[in-house]
């Protein structure tokens, strides 16, 4: 693709009366155009879905795994020209790009795959009298037209866990990508198109919030699947209607490091998982519980690894943490940084803006629960430190939060890893690494203001396909 970036429309790449402009967080260049979609473009794609509806349903499996497999060798063989366009628009270190491209390739190929185990049940009926001689079959059919909302810190990847099982189900899709990282969905277009998807089944358009609440309420497509901020997914939902929705939502992940947890093991995860991508991520490590009897020594490795982290333009090999998505985000975490201090944390390290864009990688103590980076989703390059005593009191220290997604535990004991498992109020538990690991065909979702529903491509088609009885009875007369 050349800086212009038509968005892809029932089958065609087309544009619009207002451009888009997207611009690199990192030093304001201009990274390339596409447009925003307007209201008779929306209306188009919208019935373009209902109109391939039936024949995406029709689509044998081996043809919707095929079509998957090709697009994940497009994306395999474009890594390098994807990788550079995500890294420029999302900030995002090119190291951290190119794993994503990696990481929706997987999960094409994932969706390819289960395409073709997309199974039933046989069901015995003669479990009472009236049933003898009778048995049921059970199928899952695709639900139909899918209405798709992506969020701007993994564009990609992301997107590709909403277009791959949709297709893998025999679903139509229109995807509403964020509009400050749109040019990376409009690549995973173009890698469909690409490998024979039917024109009409899909539709990438960057558009207005207006229009995109549109794909919210209209009742022409029967699932809604969002992923971004717990406030505007849980007011989706509320305007939904009849339609499945799947919600992947915010968090303030917490991680435990047990008396038994090997330090060094621990503090390099932590500075991995709360820092990557600025810490622009749903799962990014916050909330860290240490043991009183280690927590020290924990500290100092800890801060020795964010102190050595880079910040830099996101393009060069040797940066680690690149921009905040906007100047708005560092001015935000400005304020609550200022706020907790205020509250008696102390920072141990960073605690600063560096640029109109980045933020130092922070490292706080003595936060008060009640301030806004424990209690909120902090979305910036900070974690907090406390201790415990008591293995039971951390576990109950990170359940005391209104999200559930992911845990982190690192602990060398068996019963403090079944009680977290059993304990922990979210929608996985991650021994001995953080919050923040993710594998792509793994089920992921949350709890509580975390979400509904759980995505990775297997668990993503059984929320995009419908279960449909069929009862037979041999016996007549």
């Amino acid at each position: 693709m050349a800086n212009d970036h038509p968005f892809y429309l029932d089958g065609r790449w087309e544009r619009s009366s207002e451009p888009l402009l997207v611009t690199n967080p990192w030093d304001g260049s201009a990274v390339g155009s596409t447009w925003l979609a307007n209201e008779a473009q929306v209306e188009q794609a919208t019935a373009a879905a209902v109109r391939t509806a039936a024949i995406m349903r029709d689509l044998p499996a081996y043809e919707r795994g095929a079509i998957l497999a090709r697009a994940a060798a497009v994306l395999a063989r474009r890594r390098d020209e994807i990788g550079r366009i995500l890294a420029a628009e999302a900030g995002k270190p090119i190291r951290d790009a190119l794993t994503e491209v990696d990481r929706a390739a997987m999960t094409f190929q994932v969706s390819s795959e289960e395409a073709r185990r997309i199974g039933g049940e046989v069901i015995p009926l003669d479990l009472a009298p009236h049933g003898r001689g009778r048995f049921a079959i059970v199928r899952r059919f695709p639900i139909g037209p899918v209405a798709a909302i992506s969020p701007f810190n993994y564009p990609l990847n992301l997107s590709a866990h909403k277009l791959g099982p949709a297709v893998a189900a025999g679903n139509p899709v229109v995807l509403k990508p964020a509009t400050k990282t749109p040019l990376a969905a409009l690549f995973l277009s173009s890698a469909l198109e690409e490998a024979g998807l039917p024109a009409g089944a899909l539709s990438v358009l960057p558009m207005s919030r207006p229009l995109g609440d549109r794909l919210v309420t209209d009742e022409r497509f029967k699932l809604l699947t969002f992923t971004g901020s717990s406030a505007v997914g849980w007011a989706m939902k509320a305007r939904a209607g009849k339609k499945k929705v799947i919600l992947e939502l915010g968090g303030n992940a917490g991680v435990i490091v047990d008396e038994s947890a090997d330090i060094a093991w621990a503090a390099k995860r932590v500075a991995s998982g709360g820092f990557v991508y600025a810490g622009q991520s749903c799962i990014s490590v916050q909330r860290v519980y240490v043991h009183r009897g280690i927590y020290g020594e924990f500290a100092r490795q800890l801060i020795a690894r964010v102190t050595a982290l880079v910040v830099g333009d996101p393009l060069d090999p040797s940066t680690d943490i690149g921009p905040m998505i906007d100047a708005g985000e560092v001015d935000r975490i400005e304020a609550w940084v200022s706020e907790a201090i205020a509250d008696g944390a102390r920072v141990l390290t960073g605690g600063r803006r560096i640029s109109q864009s980045a933020y130092a990688p922070t490292v706080l103590e003595g936060v008060p629960e009640t301030a806004r980076v424990c209690s909120q989703e902090v979305f910036a390059p900070l974690v907090a430190l406390y201790p415990f005593s008591d293995f039971d009191e951390a576990v109950s220290a990170v359940n005391r939060s209104r999200y559930g997604l992911q845990a982190g535990v690192f602990t060398n004991d068996l019963p403090h890893t079944l009680t977290a498992y059993e304990r922990l109020e979210t929608g996985g538990v991650i021994i001995n690494d953080v919050s923040t690991y993710r594998i792509d065909h793994m089920p992921y979702g949350g709890v509580k203001d975390s979400g509904v529903g759980r995505e990775g491509p297997r668990y993503t088609i059984e929320e995009m396909t419908e279960p449909r009885l069929l009862v037979i009875n041999r016996e007549i007369g």
